[in-house]
């Protein structure tokens, strides 16, 4: 897949390496998240999901801190108080998490966001907006899978594993939405330092 652990580990020790220097309160929250590698924000939005008790996907400052301290991260209180602050843009005392992790982000170039798009449109077949197993017919061959080669699973587990990669870690369904996709990439993308070599890799993992 286009995620490599080797892509991780480089990234793990540059976010390392900018921590140390990194005074910006929500710069530091996402080098702390991306020293886990490219799934590690996803990794923050899980341990929220399972704090979000009531399930309307918004935080107060007591869960924010709860969660951030589950996931390992540590972070002062006036710190964490400064960044909840800048999150809690109309001062409810609330944060919306689905923003929040957007923002959390690694952003990534325009050229970059345009060749996720062009994978995005070539494995969404049908045009939905939603890759489904239905979509990956076709597109992605499941019978080079090790565990398909040794009759461990069928066709549809293996694209149901590689959607689940993709898909939001709290929101296992089977479909990945052009969000999920777009986040995934954003981690990975934070391990590449040029938008060639990234657009290279994207357009070799899939064909384009």
């Amino acid at each position: 897949m286009a995620g490599t652990s080797r892509h991780d580990r480089e990234m793990a020790m540059n976010a390392k390496r900018q921590l140390s220097d990194c005074s910006d309160p929500i710069e530091r929250l996402r080098l702390q998240c991306l020293i886990r590698g490219s799934s590690g924000i996803k990794g923050l939005g899980r341990t929220f999901r399972v704090i979000d008790d009531d399930n309307n996907r918004t935080l107060d400052f007591k869960e924010f801190m709860k969660g951030l301290n589950e996931y390992g991260i540590m972070i002062e209180k006036d710190e964490a108080t400064a960044l909840f602050q800048q999150f809690d843009r109309d001062g409810s005392g609330t944060i919306d998490f689905d923003e929040f992790l957007i923002t959390l982000r690694p952003p990534m170039s325009n050229a970059r966001k345009e060749v996720v798009m062009q994978a995005f449109r070539k494995l969404d077949k049908t045009g939905d907006g939603v890759i489904t197993i239905e979509d990956l017919r076709g597109v992605y061959n499941a019978r080079y899978h090790p565990r398909y080669q040794n009759g461990e699973w069928t066709e549809d587990q293996v694209f149901r594993m590689f959607l689940d990669s993709f898909d939001s870690p709290y929101d296992k369904d089977g479909k990945v939405t052009q969000e999920e996709f777009m986040n995934y990439y954003a981690g990975v993308s934070a391990s590449i330092d040029t938008d060639v070599y990234f657009i290279v890799m994207m357009r070799n993992a899939w064909k384009l």
